[in-house]
């Protein structure tokens, strides 16, 4: 049986591009997966602990000799990395904050890196690739090539060498300008923002349409 795991991280509820776009992703899904499974996960909602001094030797450290935080941390991150596993594909929603991704889903990812349940530890080879990995990116500016902040999106930049180790590769359907209708300056800019969006949802309308013989 298939299963997806849904995640969201925006912070912006209802109002959010981002959680619109893996909404409709996951009900793509479904409809082409009527007797699929979902797991859904809310970092925006219900951000994990960020790693810290206390936790962060956790996947080095022996599991005899874990300290009480270590050993909550590394529960948690195996909780993480097996709903991955579970998982024959993951959608993430990653709004672009200040240029860079959610702290929400660094601490995600930070978590994931984990020796012997995502990495081999002898080989180093990623144990989390063979699935499908669709990020739902939004931005409220233009950041193409040719545009004054070209290149200062660095969520969708650093997300694939982020996970690179867990063999996970993400696939970004991104919409952009999306603060073009309420933001006066970008008024003039609310074609190309409909267009990115239009964009979006027609990639995502097509992501599990059987291929036509």
């Amino acid at each position: 049986m298939a299963h997806l795991l849904h995640i969201d991280s925006s912070i912006q509820g209802d109002r959010s591009v981002s959680r619109r776009l893996s909404a409709r992703a996951a009900a793509a899904w479904r409809a082409a997966h009527p007797d699929g499974t979902v797991t859904y996960r809310d970092l925006g909602a219900n951000p994990l602990p960020h790693i810290d001094s206390a936790s962060g030797g956790a996947g080095v450290v022996p599991a005899g000799q874990h300290t009480p935080e270590q050993a909550a941390a590394w529960a948690r991150t195996r909780e993480l990395v097996d709903e991955i596993k579970a998982a024959d594909t993951v959608l993430l929603g990653l709004p672009l904050y200040n240029f860079g991704a959610p702290s929400s889903v660094k601490t995600w990812v930070d978590h994931l890196i984990a020796p012997g349940l995502s990495v081999d530890q002898e080989t180093q080879t990623g144990l989390l690739g063979g699935r499908e990995f669709i990020v739902l990116a939004s931005r409220g500016g233009g950041y193409g090539e040719g545009t004054p902040r070209a290149g200062w999106d660095h969520a969708e930049q650093w997300l694939p060498h982020g996970v690179a180790l867990t063999g996970l590769e993400p696939r970004f359907i991104t919409a952009e300008l999306t603060l073009a209708h309420v933001n006066p300056a970008m008024a003039e800019l609310i074609p190309l923002a409909d267009a990115s969006l239009a964009t979006a949802e027609k990639t995502i309308d097509d992501l599990w349409v059987p291929a036509r013989v």
